[in-house]
C-alpha cells in the first residue's frame, strides 16, 4: 500500500512518521503540503503527524482543520482511504468533523511527556488487526491537549459501535479522557484518530515495538 503524509507548519513528527512507515513498508511515504487540493488516487493511507500545527493558536487544530489539505483528505476518507491523525494529528481530524467529541486541555493543565499502557480495545478495526482483543501495549505520549471528550449521548454511541480503538489502563491516563478513551475510529472504521505516539515504538532501538502493528495493520500487511 502507498502511504502520504500530511504537512503543516508547526507539526514536528513527520520525520518520526516519514521514518516509521519507510521502514515498516519498505518504500517512504509520499508528502504533502497544506497548500495542496488534491492527493494521489493510488495512495491507500494517509497520516496526519503530530506538533503544534500553526503554534496551536485559536484551538489545537482549528487553523489546520480549515486548510486546503483537509479537504482532499476529507474526499478521501469518504471514498474509504484509510487515515490516521496522532497527537496534533487527532486534533485536527475533530477539528475538521471527521471524528466526533472533542479534545480538551489536559486535567492536570500541565504538558505530559511519559509512557503509558494502552488496551485494545476493539482489535477488529483496520488499524488493530495485529494486536489481540485487549492486549495491553506500551505507548510514549507528549501532549497538553488530550483530554478526550464527548456529550453523554455521542459518547454512549460510539462505544455502542466498537469506536473506540484504544483505552489507557493500568491506572495511566495522562490527562483526564473520558472513559479513559486514547483513540477513535469513525463510524465507517477507515479513520482512526489516537493521542499516543505508536510511531516512536516501532523497533529494539526505541526500547520496543509495540506501535509497529498497528501500522502493519494500516498498510494492509496485516489481515483485517
Amino acid at each position: 500500500m502507498k502511504a502520504a503524509v500530511v504537512l503543516l507548519p508547526g507539526l514536528n513528527r513527520d520525520r518520526d512518521m516519514i521514518a516509521a512507515l519507510t521502514s515498516i513498508s519498505g518504500e517512504a511515504p509520499q508528502t504533502v503540503w497544506q497548500t495542496e487540493t488534491s492527493i494521489d488516487d493510488d495512495v491507500d493511507l494517509i497520516v496526519i503527524p503530530g506538533g503544534f500545527s500553526y503554534g496551536d493558536y485559536l484551538r489545537c487544530g482549528a487553523i489546520a482543520a480549515r486548510m486546503p489539505v483537509l479537504k482532499a483528505v476529507r474526499e478521501k476518507a469518504e471514498k474509504g482511504v484509510r487515515v490516521i491523525g496522532v497527537c496534533n494529528g487527532f486534533q485536527i481530524l475533530l477539528e475538521a468533523g471527521l471524528l466526533p467529541g472533542a479534545l480538551m486541555r489536559n486535567a492536570s493543565l500541565k504538558f505530559v511527556c511519559r509512557e503509558v499502557m494502552l488496551e485494545v480495545a476493539n482489535a477488529k478495526t483496520a488499524f488493530t488487526a495485529g494486536y489481540l482483543q485487549g492486549q495491553i501495549i506500551r505507548c510514549p505520549v507528549a501532549h497538553h491537549d488530550g483530554n478526550y471528550f464527548a456529550d453523554p449521548d455521542t459518547l454512549a454511541k460510539i462505544e455502542a459501535n466498537g469506536q473506540v480503538a484504544f483505552r489507557y489502563t493500568a491506572d495511566t491516563n495522562p490527562n483526564g479522557s473520558a472513559n479513559n478513551i486514547a483513540g477513535i475510529v469513525n463510524e465507517a472504521g477507515n479513520v482512526l484518530g489516537m493521542m499516543p505516539h505508536p510511531e516512536n515504538l516501532i523497533e529494539s532501538a526505541h526500547g520496543g515495538d509495540d506501535g509497529r502493528a498497528l501500522f502493519e495493520s494500516a498498510l494492509g500487511l496485516v489481515a483485517a
